[in-house]
Order: structure tokens, then C-alpha cells, then sequence
């Protein structure tokens, strides 16, 4: 089947398709700019940023453009995979697509010049989609047939994206690894660059022995889910079987039903420990919910592995706005309570480790039935500078003590950002248009500064919020003072509430007005 002329899945208004592509990566933006012509040409409604000017009222149109799409066809080549902008675009795609009844916007991915797998999350929210692959300009009319062809309705016979790795890749890297060395997502386990705290020893030495219960919490960024592949590869190291979940993968139809949720998180702890999927067949109606969970969990996981079992569960505060989150964290809360009792020894050999950004207090009104509460609490925190300064050794990077010092200043040890910098003057980049540019748009830091504008036009009630913050270091509602620390944009120093890096500061102050 082939796209009508029209451009139209209704026969009378055109589609409309969002182009997503990140702006640094030439070979995407060229091909962007070749599908735009030729799907404006066929009667499609193609919209690409390049025409806005950046600034509020463009992460506005960003969003009203993506909610009100058919299609969304993401570019992505290396670069493009580890953009923060696109992330963010996906991922409103995806909510909107579940929340609108519609399945719409369709996401359509193509691949630029792009061998082996994609990165965390990006692999599991496109892995299983249709998509086609560009690797030189010859490729171009082929990939624009089988683009139309996917607009009008019909298929193309692609492989899954991770099927395409290179011939020297013998293994795919791992789930939660972000590619190496650009920055960004959780760092591999042979990262040279990972700069180890003294909550890596904790966790690691608490990890080694039976029946733990660790809470790793910390802003977006702050290198959770790095500390947490570390704890999961320790416990294997010592024999341990484990588990590794994600809640932010969930969909939104099975965060929307308790049952189904519930089951689903069982099949997810069975598949990766190879063991047979009864869950449906062992499923007790007459029961709670979680009560049939934590039987089955007993009776046919822990009962069937003789070896102690380390059950991570990263994004964990995903689940809070649902309406079983505070059953679901209680019945967690009485599997970590299981180990003391005399007749229950297996639950002694099952470890329980949690990422979580927010505070759980402000969300779970039972704090006494709540996991988050006990056994070893980390709390990730920024770079000290003495670790700036470590950091910067790791990386080689020659710098004055006037540079570093302004690096310190700017990011405030940010853990990513501080490895963003480095990793572009590793690059070659100056250390002065590095900071001369870091609040501009297609800056060192753009993409990240881009991200959080487009989230913040999405979460008004936030940006308004931030703005009194950057007028008045202060703000009435703490509810959204958890929510803005817990996204890792601001912080509280000396009774006020401030923004978590001049960079945050300088660049939000000049773009951010909400209206209220």
C-alpha cells in the first residue's frame, strides 16, 4: 500500500507529521530537511523546529505540535540518540499516544548511519517499533519509499532496531549503558571516567552480604541508576541472582490498573531469572492484589532458586500518581519485614535495592508501611570540588585554577554537566567559548537546557513555581518544591530555596515567564 496523494489518512485533512532530530548531527538535519520536501511535496502537514526561534513560546509550540500529531519520525544517528531533546519528545509522544484513545502520535524511527544498539531507555521504547534504516545519500529514495509507504497505512520488512550492530559487536551492551565516552544515562561498568563516592562503598560492601534493603535517592542526574548497575553487578559477582526493573517503561495502561500491573511486574522477575511464567494460571481472584503477589513471589521465585536474589527496581517513584502506588510500596515494605520472621528463612536471601528522586514522605501517607524508610538510605549529592578536581584529572583535561574555579561556579558539581564539560574539552572545545556560550541555545549545554524548558512548558503549575523561586527564593507550595529538587533543578542552602547551578539560574531567568 502506498501513501494518497493528499497526504491524507482521512481523505480530507492531511496528516500532520512531527520531524524530531537533534540539531548538532548534520547528516540528520539533511535528511530531515529531504523527507520534510518530499512529504510537503505528497500533501502532508510537516512540521520542523528550525523555524522557531528558541525560547518559551518555542517549547510551547514544540508541545501543542506533538500532541496534535499523526506521525512522529525521529532521526537518529549516535549523536541523536543521547540528545535529552529528543528523549523528552518521545516521551511526550508516547504519553499522548496512550492518553489519547488514538494511538497517536505514531512514532516511525529511522536510523542514521547508526550500528549497534540504542541506548537505555531509547531501546526499549523503539526497539520493538517498525522503522527503516540510512546509512549514505543513495539510501535516501529508498527510505523515503518505505516512509510514505508507513504514512499511508502499510509495512516495511525491517528487522528490530537492535538487529543492526556491526560486525565487530559480539555482544550487545548492556540494558542501563549509556555509549561511551559522551556522557549521558547510566555509565558503564568499565567507564574510566566513573568517579567513585563514599556511597559506592557503602552499597557495594552492604550488597555482598543477605537479605539487604538499600534506598539510593537523589536529583535526576546524580548518577542513581550508575550506582545501582554497580550494586547489581556486585551482587552477581558474589553469586547472587538478580533482577533489574525500570518503572519508567511501564505504559500507561498498566500503570492504570492495578491488577494488570501487578502481574506484569511478576512476568518481568520470572523472564529474566528464566524461570517458567504461571502467574495467570496461580492468580487467586478471591485475593488482594498484593497478597497474590507476594505468594507467588514466595511460592514460585524464591521457593525454585537456591542461590540469594537481588531484586533492583530503578525509577521507582514513577508508580507515585497511581492508585495502588502506597499498596504496592506497602507490600515491598513487608517483604523487607518477611526476613525476620522465624518460619519465613527464604525471604533472609532476597535483597531489595530502590532509586527514587522524590521524597517519598510528601507522596505516601502511610510512611510507617513505606519502603523508602528503612534499611540503608544513600543520598547522592553534587561534586564536592575537591571531586571536580579529581574528575578533571580522570579526564586529562588541562585546565588553569581560574577554570576550574569557574567550571565549580557555574555547574556547582553537577555530576552530568561537570562530565559534559569535560568531555567536550576533551574534545578540543576552548575552556572560554565554553563558558561564554553555555547559556545559548546550541551551546554545550543546549540540549539539556532545552530539555527541561520543554518540560517545564508541559508542567505549568512547575514553571510558575521556578519563577518565584528565581524572583523570591522561595516558594509557598512544598509540593512543588519537592517536585522541582527532585528533577534536580533546584536546591535548599541556608533556609532558602535557590536554583541548583548558576547555570540553571542564568539561563531559566532569561527565558522562563510563565503566565499565569
Amino acid at each position: 500500500m502506498t501513501a494518497p496523494p493528499s497526504g491524507s489518512a482521512t481523505g480530507s485533512q492531511p496528516s500532520r507529521v512531527f520531524l524530531s532530530y537533534a540539531r548538532k548531527a548534520k547528516a540528520d538535519e539533511a535528511l530531515a530537511k529531504a523527507v520534510r520536501k518530499s512529504l510537503t511535496e505528497q500533501g502532508y502537514s510537516v512540521f520542523m523546529d528550525q523555524d522557531l526561534p528558541v525560547g518559551e513560546d518555542w517549547a510551547a509550540e514544540i508541545e501543542a505540535k506533538l500532541r496534535c500529531s499523526d506521525f512522529m519520525v525521529v532521526f537518529l544517528s549516535k549523536p541523536a540518540s543521547r540528545s535529552e531533546m529528543i528523549r523528552a519528545e518521545i516521551e511526550i509522544a508516547r504519553k499522548q499516544a496512550d492518553s489519547s484513545g488514538r494511538g497517536k502520535p505514531k512514532i516511525l524511527p529511522i536510523l542514521v548511519r547508526f550500528n549497534g544498539s540504542l541506548p537505555y531507555p531509547l531501546n526499549a521504547y523503539l526497539d520493538p517499533l517498525q522503522h527503516t534504516l540510512w546509512r549514505q545519500e543513495s539510501d535516501t529514495p529508498k527510505v523515503l519509499i518505505d516512509l510514505h509507504k508507513v504514512l499511508g497505512g502499510g509495512t516495511v520488512s525491517i528487522s528490530p532496531a537492535s538487529s543492526f550492530s556491526s560486525a565487530e559487536e559480539t555482544e550487545a551492551p548492556p540494558l542501563y549503558a549509556a555509549l561511551l565516552p559522551p556522557p549521558g544515562g547510566a555509565l558503564q561498568l568499565e567507564d574510566p571516567w566513573y568517579l567513585e563516592r563514599s556511597d559506592d562503598a557503602t552499597v557495594l560492601s552492604l550488597i555482598r552480604q543477605q537479605g539487604q534493603t538499600i534506598v539510593i535517592k537523589g536529583p535526576r542526574q546524580m548518577g542513581k541508576s550508575s550506582l545501582l548497575v554497580r550494586a547489581v553487578a556486585e551482587a552477581a559477582g558474589v553469586g547472587k541472582k538478580t533482577v533489574l526493573l525500570d518503572f519508567q517503561i511501564f505504559d500507561r495502561a498498566t500503570k492504570n490498573s492495578s491488577d494488570l500491573f501487578f502481574r506484569r511486574f511478576l512476568a518481568e522477575i520470572v523472564e529474566q531469572l528464566g524461570l517458567p511464567d504461571e502467574v495467570d494460571e496461580r492468580w487467586d481472584t478471591s485475593l488482594a492484589v498484593p497478597q497474590n503477589c507476594t505468594h507467588y513471589f514466595e511460592r514460585q521465585v524464591l521457593s525454585r532458586i537456591s542461590e540469594p536474589l537481588t531484586l533492583a527496581i530503578d525509577e521507582a517513584d514513577a508508580l507515585f500518581g497511581t492508585s495502588f502506588s502506597e499498596d504496592f510500596f506497602a507490600m515491598l515494605r513487608s517483604w523487607h519485614e518477611m526476613r525476620a520472621h522465624p518460619l519465613k528463612k527464604a525471604w533472609k536471601r532476597a535483597d531489595l535495592v530502590l532509586v527514587i528522586s522524590t521524597e517519598p514522605s510528601m507522596l505516601i501517607d502511610r510512611e510507617h508501611q513505606s519502603p523508602f524508610s528503612v534499611g540503608e538510605i544513600s543520598r547522592l549529592s553534587d561534586f564536592l570540588p575537591e571531586q571536580v578536581r579529581e574528575l578533571i584529572r580522570l579526564h586529562g583535561s588541562e585546565l588553569s585554577d581560574e577554570h576550574v574555579s569557574q567550571l565549580i561556579s557555574l555547574l556547582g558539581g553537577h555530576p552530568y554537566l561537570t562530565r559534559k564539560a569535560l568531555y567536550d574539552l576533551r574534545k578540543k572545545a576552548r575552556p572560554e567559548d565554553l563558558f561564554e556560550n553555555a547559556t545559548e541555545d546550541n551551546g554545550p549545554f543546549g540540549d539539556h537546557l532545552r530539555y527541561y524548558l520543554l518540560r517545564l512548558q508541559e508542567k505549568r503549575d512547575l514553571a510558575i513555581a521556578f519563577c518565584q523561586i528565581l524572583q523570591n527564593e522561595k516558594c509557598e507550595d512544598e509540593s512543588l518544591v519537592y517536585r522541582l529538587e527532585a528533577a534536580g533543578l533546584i536546591k535548599r542552602r541556608s533556609g532558602k530555596i535557590v536554583p541548583r547551578c548558576k547555570l540553571y539560574e542564568d539561563y531559566f531567568r532569561e527565558r522562563l515567564h510563565p503566565r499565569v
